[in-house]
């Protein structure tokens, strides 16, 4: 990468065909399509042909949907040996041409922007970084470079390489490398500790034997930081959606969570009972674009931990007729409450395209969970069940759409 860094910026290539790519697999997917058969077609259009990368990159995503996340990996890394550069046409006349940085892995190692531009004017480029050598004649001509790489131990070495690059890259950078890392739940807790209208307990990343002594009562849970102490949340470094989450309520119930976790080194938090007076959880999703807030979901759970898929909207017309209250009241409701926070966050984290995932406490103050823009934002809930959803997300998209024009001019 120093020889690299060295050289003359590249002269971009032109684009090439593409795949089918996340945003209408994934729909397919919601919609409860089985995509067996398709995956099949795929692998074996990839056998016949060797270079089909194509082919290996779209069976990889059905099979992350399919929980084989071991085989899916494996094709992606066939696909991206072959080439590294994707393109998805724009639905309209091209208005703009947009570069992706991705970086390999899963679902959650990158920003879903597929699922932000489906059906627009913006011609979609993915190209995925690695440390190794740069062949730039696999990176094509675009207007805007958006970085999409989430803040991930996988991801923070190529983000380190390509951050001197790309601070000299002769287009608009939106997401700006340098910014991502502020949205790791320990960096994040202790940026935005001290807002005003913000309550975001500290999360410490704890050694696992630290964390055995405190669960067999040998010191007591305040040697982690002054003023912790039991209940905690406990989870493993890079876990999202609740993965291998855990509440404990004292040390007894410490070590068996453990066990259940890997990791040498885990994330702890203080637990804040966000219940509202009806004794139900309510978790928001907000998506801040160029410093504009939008909301995306509100889950409602009698339980402490809430996802949209677990929280049984689809199942409770009382439910989805509240988060459509919220939607249609958001501009003049949530986003003002909450005006100063959400414009704190903004600031001290830096990232043009930013998710909360947060809730309200009952003084009032907005209860940030995690921040981190590559959460899964989509209009793909069926309109039948969520009729007010379309509207939100396509003003949201608009949104995103605006602030790639804005960068491009």
């Amino acid at each position: 990468m120093t020889e690299l860094l060295s050289s003359a910026l590249p002269t971009f290539s032109r684009p090439a065909a593409g795949p089918l790519g996340l945003a209408p697999l994934l729909r397919a997917n919601l919609a409860g399509q089985d995509l067996g058969a398709l995956c099949q077609s795929l692998l074996e259009r990839a056998a016949a042909d060797a270079d089909d990368a194509f082919a290996l990159i779209d069976a990889g995503l059905i099979l992350q949907f399919h929980g084989n996340p071991e085989l899916a990996m494996q094709l992606q890394r066939e696909a991206l040996r072959l080439r590294r550069h994707y393109v998805f046409p724009a639905k309209q006349p091209v208005r703009l041409r947009v570069l992706a940085f991705m970086a390999p892995g899963d679902l959650m190692a990158n920003v879903p922007i597929e699922c932000l531009l489906e059906d627009s004017d913006i011609e979609l480029h993915l190209y995925y970084a690695m440390l190794d050598d740069v062949d730039f004649a696999e990176i094509p001509e675009h207007d805007v470079l958006f970085v999409a790489l989430s803040d991930t131990e996988a991801n923070r070495p190529i983000l380190d390489a390509w951050l001197p690059l790309l601070a000299e890259w002769p287009r608009p950078v939106l997401n700006k490398p340098q910014h991502i890392g502020r949205v790791g739940r320990d960096v994040a807790a202790r940026l935005l500790a001290d807002l005003p209208g913000v309550a975001m307990p500290p999360t410490l990343r704890v050694g696992r034997a630290l964390l055995e002594q405190i669960a067999a009562a040998q010191v007591p849970a305040g040697q982690l930081l002054a003023g912790i102490d039991f209940p905690l949340l406990v989870r493993p470094v890079d876990s999202h959606a609740g993965h291998d989450l855990h509440k404990v309520d004292n040390a007894a119930e410490l070590a068996p969570a453990l066990a259940t976790i890997a990791g040498d080194e885990l994330f702890v938090a203080p637990f804040i009972d966000y219940c509202s007076a009806d004794r139900q959880f309510r978790k928001y999703r907000v998506v801040l674009v160029d410093g504009q807030p939008f909301a995306v979901h509100m889950g409602i759970s009698s339980h402490w931990m809430i996802h949209y898929l677990n929280a049984g909207m689809a199942d409770d017309a009382a439910k989805r007729a509240e988060e459509a209250e919220f939607m249609a009241a958001f501009d003049t409701g949530f986003a003002v409450r909450h005006a100063a926070a959400l414009a704190g966050i903004g600031e001290r984290i830096g990232l043009d395209y930013l998710g909360i995932d947060c809730a309200e406490t009952a003084d009032g103050r907005l209860l940030v969970f995690e921040v981190d823009h590559a959460m899964v934002v989509h209009a793909m809930d069926p309109v039948d069940v969520y009729p007010y959803k379309p509207p939100t997300m396509h003003k949201l998209f608009a949104a995103f759409r605006a602030m790639l024009l804005k960068a491009a001019a």
